[in-house]
Order: structure tokens, then C-alpha cells, then sequence
């Protein structure tokens, strides 16, 4: 308990330092790097495998806290563009997949895995839970991240003052960095523990099912059920840093000397993995753009594979303010985090 009770400590200043410094993921980055070098140092880190299950239930909870009925309503609308935008990822996913396996000394569900383009709090976790080296999955997510939020943003702005095309008759007057971060009327705490509660019984139910990412994705449907049935569901910001420092608390306990040495075999898997990220980009945002009546900015920003959260702020930047958009990286985040898991489970058996 002592070791565990240190171990969450580091985590938590190391995060919080990360977080105030405004690097992407902070809090998650933050713990790993904090955690590692305490395991690395005194070889005292311990995490209990219940931290990686909470994990898993909190950011299940928080993807189903964010779609509502208007989502719902909206998917007849976006059916088309969604299947474009998921398969183009998942061929993606798995052709950098095998490549990365073949060209690294990464085995092939963790080549997989880090090519997911789900979320860095989420993938991670749920590589760990599918026997991949979380370690290294959170490196190249990571890579993948930072990419997505500082780099393609920048590229497609320039790369959309060529198009000329108005957003679509989607475009919504709501500023698109204030989509899905309405607190709940009434009180919060009770609403919030409703949520979580109903997240674990459904997490749990995932787990005794033996389902790939199954904790996360049960999570997910259950919150999703209690919002629509009772038009009710809260998640606090404090409960999704305190995932991201348990995810990071968890990875960093499995990372010693020799899996830093091994850091230098992940620089050629993690610009592959950006250049092959930002190449599906714009070539995706180009066939949402001819076919679905969306501008080349607006439909990059949706094949961005980054957070529906950090998409929402980005885009209003950009001047893009599509409710569209914010429907599309959700469908994106709850398909890729759910879906992408069960498919690559079944490869890596298919061809064990």
C-alpha cells in the first residue's frame, strides 16, 4: 500500500507539472514519465491491475457522457461520410499496422495497437489489456497526438485557404468550442454518481464477458442507455485527469531501463506513423469534400485523427464551426475505441 500510495503521488506531480506546462495528454504523459523513473531508479513503482479496470470505466463513462439525442438524430445524415471516414482509418491502421511490425522489432499486436486512432488515454490502457507493450503503444500514440494537435491543424489551414468552398447548411451558430461542455442541471454529485455507477456495472459486465476492451466498450453503452433513457449523465473534469494519471501510474510501472534503451527502435514506427496519418488525412478530407458537400478544411479537421475535445476547440480557431464535425469525431472516437480493438484481436489470432 505504501508503494502504491507513493506510486499515485508521483503520478500525480508529475502529471499535474505536464498539465500546467500545457503539454498534449499532460497529465497522462506526465505520470508515465514520473512513474517510470521511479521504477527505473529505486524499482519500488505498484499499481494494482484495479487502477487499469477504473481507468477504463471513467473514460467509458466520459465517451458515452458526450453523445445525445441530437447526435442520434443527426447519424441518418452521416451515415455515408462516417463509413468513408471508418474504413479509410481502419485499412490505415492496419496496412502502418504490418508495416511497422516488419520494418521494428515491435510484435504485431503492439505495432496494431499504436497505430489505433483512438485516444492517447484510451488506447494505451486497452493495449495493456490485450497483452501489447503499453510502454511503447503510449510512445507512438503519443507521436500520433501531438501530431494531430499541433501539426495538422496548421497544415490544413494552409492547405484550405486554397478551397473556396462555404461550410455546408450543418454549420451550426453554437461556437464549436463550446459543443458537449454544458454542465447538467440539478445536482451534479448525485448525478455524477449515478454515471459512474452505471459505468461499473456495465464495465463489469464487460469484464466477465471476456471481451476484448470490453470494460470500456460496456462502459460506453451503458452510459450512453442512462443518458437517453433519463436524459441525465455527468462526468467532472477531475474524474477524466484522474483516469489519465491511473492509465499513466499503470503504463509507467512497466517501464524499466531496457524499454528505454529500446525508445531509439520507435522513431522511424512514429514518423511513418504521423506522415502515414497526415497522407489518409488529406486524401480522405479531399473525398469527403468532393462527395458530401463539406469544405476541405471541415472535412480534414474530421479525418484529423485527434480528440473529438481538441477538435472542438481547433476547429473554431480555424473558423470552422460544424456541429457535423463534432458528430463525426465522435462516431470516430466511439467506433475506434470499441470496433478497432475486436478486429485486430481477431488478426493477431487469425494468424498466431
Amino acid at each position: 500500500m505504501t508503494n502504491f500510495l507513493l506510486t499515485l503521488a508521483i503520478g500525480l506531480a508529475f502529471g499535474y507539472a505536464f498539465y500546467k506546462m500545457k503539454i498534449p495528454g499532460g497529465m497522462m504523459v506526465g505520470a508515465i514519465i514520473g512513474v517510470a523513473s521511479l521504477n527505473i531508479i529505486w524499482g519500488i513503482s505498484y499499481v494494482p491491475s484495479y487502477a487499469k479496470y477504473t481507468a477504463q470505466i471513467i473514460a467509458g463513462a466520459f465517451i458515452g457522457c458526450s453523445i445525445d439525442r441530437n447526435d442520434i438524430q443527426r447519424l441518418k445524415y452521416l451515415i455515408k461520410p462516417s463509413l468513408v471516414l471508418l474504413s479509410s482509418m481502419l485499412i490505415l491502421n492496419i496496412s502502418l499496422g504490418f508495416l511497422i511490425y516488419m520494418i521494428s522489432p515491435l510484435d504485431l499486436i503492439t505495432s496494431l495497437m499504436s497505430c489505433v486512432p483512438g485516444g492517447m488515454s484510451d488506447i494505451p490502457i486497452i493495449s495493456a489489456d490485450m497483452g501489447a507493450d503499453a510502454p511503447k503503444v503510449a510512445v507512438l500514440q503519443f507521436a500520433r497526438m501531438v501530431a494531430g494537435i499541433g501539426l495538422f491543424p496548421t497544415l490544413i489551414s494552409i492547405i484550405g485557404k486554397h478551397d473556396n468552398r462555404i461550410n455546408s447548411d450543418t454549420q451550426s451558430d453554437i461556437d464549436a468550442s463550446s459543443v458537449k461542455i454544458t454542465r447538467p442541471k440539478g445536482k451534479t454529485a448525485a448525478i455524477f454518481i449515478q454515471t459512474i455507477a452505471v459505468a461499473s456495472i456495465f464495465g463489469i459486465i464487460g469484464k466477465m464477458l471476456k471481451i476484448p476492451a470490453g470494460i470500456m466498450l460496456f462502459s460506453i453503452i451503458g452510459v450512453i442507455c442512462f443518458k437517453l433513457l433519463f436524459n441525465r449523465s455527468y462526468m467532472p473534469m477531475w474524474a477524466k485527469k484522474l483516469a489519465q494519471v491511473l492509465s499513466g501510474t499503470y503504463i509507467g510501472c512497466g517501464i524499466g531501463y531496457e524499454d528505454v534503451l529500446q525508445l531509439k527502435y520507435l522513431i522511424v514506427p512514429a514518423a511513418l506513423l504521423v506522415l502515414g496519418y497526415f497522407a489518409a488525412c488529406f486524401i480522405v478530407g479531399k473525398l469527403l469534400s468532393r462527395y458530401f458537400e463539406m469544405s476541405l478544411k471541415e472535412a480534414m479537421l474530421a479525418a484529423t485523427p485527434a480528440g473529438a475535445s481538441d477538435m472542438a476547440l481547433i476547429s473554431s480557431d480555424l473558423g470552422v464551426q460544424s456541429t457535423d464535425l463534432m458528430v463525426l469525431q465522435i462516431i470516430r472516437m466511439i467506433i475506434v475505441v470499441s470496433l478497432f480493438p475486436q478486429i485486430i484481436n481477431l488478426i493477431v489470432k487469425l494468424l498466431a
